[in-house]
């Protein structure tokens, strides 16, 4: 057995565990990187990278299929799997490259294994122990399942649907949430038959009630087909075909089924209770400045309860870096942390719902405004409806913002900014933005809200 010491040993090399990473070497630490796959993770490799580049391949289909609307002589052959494929791998390896240079040019010891957690704090791989000051866990999720509904042939999960070499002529997808919205977006694009079917009532179910709404409007014309409100009661496979069943007795044939249902927390067999962390239904317990029960050890990422989002892990492992080297950093709550679906049209938001806001303050003391896109000149260039909505707390500041329309994902941080600051939108209403800009939707609503509506009633 082989002891290494350093001030910092991170379990795991996803965007939280990454972060912290290159952060606190930043800052002067020693730090090594114990990772059993690629430096990136899930979000890299599996997820938002590959699964983005597949929308914007879906784009360029719609694009093409849509041409004459612009003016423009164009056709769409038809839609080359292993093209879109090598286009695929082709960004994720440029961004692994990346990734490894900068990892690398930091000083950070990279060491390939599956670790373990121990006592010390410690983290075990094979026969050597990275022994640090402080250990930060950052193993990331793995997609669930429902039980009963196993795994394999056709029946897959999203990491699975990535490595298809066909393009399917028909799906069913189960689950509404942003995996599931995403890949019916593209797979309808590619001119695959989809079906999605989710328990819950809407679409996004965790968006504003209007932004799921409005998706479920925009799929209904696209041609995306969707169940709400009913259970998955079973899945049987043949050799060319999958057949759903739900509670009602509904059926829904297809050639794939995507079990789209969200991640659960990759925590087990890690070491983690033996070492005295604390574990709730496999999410470790953490406290709000992402301290376990143990002394030294801290977790970030998909394994703490809340948003399972790369963006909220590469905060939360600045923060802990951050903290450990006694910097005292700002704890962000998860209302004020981003959220896109980047499906056709794209979903985002951050902050309170109108019904959250109204549980939190009362019907009376909520003022919301929703601007539709339709108004906007740039949303109306590429082609684009939707709306964006603002929640205000009644002559106070901005509790919430919601967008849907194509490319308002790039919208979002605006919105986050004001809902972090608690601007008031008087205080934003004199910074009219460019024209022609999608962006003017949000000050649109802003200015409607300050009681000065411009290209508004």
């Amino acid at each position: 057995m082989t002891d290494h010491t350093f001030d910092l040993v991170v379990l795991g090399g996803g965007s939280g565990g990454y972060a912290a990473a290159l952060r606190a070497a930043e800052l002067g630490k020693t730090v090594a990187l114990v990772e059993k796959d690629k430096v990136g993770g899930t979000c890299l490799h599996r997820g938002c990278i590959p699964t983005k580049a597949l929308l914007h391949a879906a784009e360029v289909a719609d694009t093409a299929r849509e041409a004459a609307a612009y003016g423009i002589r164009a056709t769409l052959e038809g839609i080359d799997a292993a093209g879109v494929r090598s286009y695929r791998e082709g960004i994720v390896a440029k961004k692994y490259k990346g990734l490894e240079g900068l990892v690398k040019a930091r000083g950070i010891t990279v060491v390939t294994g599956e670790g373990r957690l121990e006592a010390g704090p410690a983290v075990r791989v094979g026969d050597d122990v990275y022994r640090g000051t402080d250990v930060i866990l950052a193993t990331g999720s793995y997609s669930r399942t429902l039980p009963g509904l196993e795994i394999g042939g056709r029946i897959l999960t999203s990491e699975q649907a990535l490595e298809l070499d066909e393009i399917p002529s028909s799906v069913v997808i189960l689950g509404g949430g942003v995996i599931g919205v995403e890949f019916a977006s593209v797979w309808h694009s590619f001119g695959v038959d989809v079906t999605i079917v989710e328990a819950l009532d809407h679409l996004v179910p965790n968006e504003d009630l209007s932004l799921s709404k409005g998706l479920e409007r925009a799929y209904r014309r696209r041609g995306i087909q969707y169940s709400l409100g009913v259970r998955f009661q079973s899945a049987t496979q043949t050799v060319d075909a999958v057949t759903v069943t739900l509670e009602d007795g509904k059926t829904f044939t297809a050639d794939y089924l995507l079990v789209a249902v969200g991640r659960g927390p990759a925590t087990a067999g890690l070491g983690y209770e033996e070492a005295g962390v604390a574990l709730d239904r496999g999410f470790v317990v953490a406290d709000e400045r992402l301290r376990t029960g143990v002394p030294h050890v801290w977790a970030v990422g998909d394994i703490v309860p809340g948003l399972q989002l790369a963006h909220r892990g590469f905060q939360q492992g600045i923060f802990v870096a951050e903290e450990i080297a006694g910097l005292s950093p700002v704890v962000i709550p998860d209302a004020q942390i981003p959220k896109v679906t980047y499906s056709h049209p794209e979903v985002a938001s951050v902050g309170l719902t109108e019904a959250q806001a109204a549980e939190r303050l009362g019907a009376d003391g909520v003022v919301a405004y929703e601007y539709n896109l339709a108004g906007n000149g740039k949303s109306e260039i590429i082609g684009t409806s939707g709306i964006v909505k603002v929640v205000r707390e009644k002559d106070g500041p901005v509790l919430g913002v919601h967008l849907i329309g194509d490319r308002v994902g790039e919208l979002i941080t605006e919105g986050q900014l004001v809902v972090g600051w608690e601007a008031h939108p008087e205080d934003i209403a004199p910074f009219i933005h460019a024209h022609p800009t999608q962006s003017e939707a949000l000050g649109e609503a802003f200015l409607a809200l300050a009681g000065k509506p411009l290209h508004a009633l």
